[in-house]
């Protein structure tokens, strides 16, 4: 197992480094120019046109005439050092800062997000597997059918939309921290938490079912039974622990999902987020920021790959890595 770590250590510099490439290459190939948008924006405040030649000299200051391999290369060694990236080309504060701030609401809203998707999705399943083609299953069937086909920022916009024309009621649209207002913040992060963690928990509670019933069919759970084990134990004990190898895995990749899905929802709800400040940076064509927030989801994904791989060892004892 330990060489199996080290070689999954060592893949991840590289592949994370490729990551960073394709990132930063398909920032540079989308339409749009930072200096221009500047210089656009200084030019309507003063009813101007836009001077090319104050354009050239900006992009010079910005670094944007640079050759690729450089930009690149300043922005990797940037990320490296503790900058972040560097600073903002919009308004020159360092992504570090951004990164601070924006951070721990995203991992508020996941976290959340997450934990929820955990207690209403393998719940769900476990009872739709025991209860199988009876109603209950039928019911948590056709609910995560619902789940799975209804795009969560449509069903964020009907749910604000509802609670305004049935309770007139609108969400809190200016965020505050847990440590100020505990009480205002769940206000403003329970609805997103619960849609985000809605969508989820319908992948999980499938994959919870279906690997519950064919767990349920091998030879051992049938020898259990045989001598008399109840079958609450043959779950518990002896079911479980191999059903939920699959559902681990979904689990963990949803973890990043529910960190990379906030961008729509933080959007809708006002919460100014690492989500939020990516569609900010994409407007504004603030490429570094756009680079190194992405860069971080993309840590987030590759450490949550490994995580899952050596959990699997827990889980089954039979895996072995070679």
């Amino acid at each position: 197992m330990n060489r199996y770590i080290m070689r999954r250590a060592m893949l991840f510099v590289p592949t994370l480094m490729l990551g960073t490439l394709l990132i930063f290459v398909i920032m540079r190939v989308l339409p749009g120019d930072v200096a221009t948008a500047i210089m656009g924006a200084e030019a309507a405040e003063t009813g101007r046109e836009i001077d090319m030649v104050a354009v050239q000299k900006l992009r010079e200051t910005l670094g944007l005439n640079d050759p690729l391999p450089i930009q690149y290369t300043k922005w990797l060694w940037s990320m490296v050092n503790g900058n972040m990236g560097g600073t903002s080309l919009i308004t020159g504060e360092p992504i570090s800062e951004i990164v601070a701030l924006r951070f721990p609401k995203t991992a508020e809203l996941a976290i959340m997000s997450f934990t929820l998707a955990i207690v209403m999705g393998i719940p769900s399943g476990i009872l739709a597997a025991v209860y199988q083609d009876r109603w209950p299953d039928y019911l948590i069937r056709v609910i995560l059918v619902g789940g799975l086909s209804i795009p969560s920022f449509w069903l964020a916009l009907m749910i604000i939309l509802g609670g305004l024309l049935l309770f007139n009621y609108i969400p809190p649209i200016a965020y505050v921290g847990p440590t100020e207002d505990l009480w205002g913040n769940l206000q403003i992060m329970i609805l997103p938490a619960l849609i985000i963690g809605f969508h989820s928990a319908t992948s999980k509670a499938r994959v919870t079912r279906a690997q519950i019933l064919e767990v349920m069919r091998q030879d051992y759970i049938r020898t259990a039974r045989s001598k008399g084990v109840s079958e609450k134990l043959v779950l518990w004990r002896h079911a479980m622990k191999n059903a939920m190898i699959p559902v681990v895995t979904i689990a963990a990749l949803q973890l990043l999902v529910a960190f990379s899905g906030t961008v729509i929802l933080e959007s809708i709800f006002g919460i100014p987020g690492m989500g939020n400040g990516i569609l900010e940076a994409i407007r504004q064509a603030d490429y570094p920021v756009i680079q190194s927030l992405a860069t971080i989801f993309l840590g987030l994904a590759l450490v949550g790959n490994l995580i899952t791989d050596l959990s699997y060892a827990w889980l089954d004892p039979r895996i072995k890595y070679s």
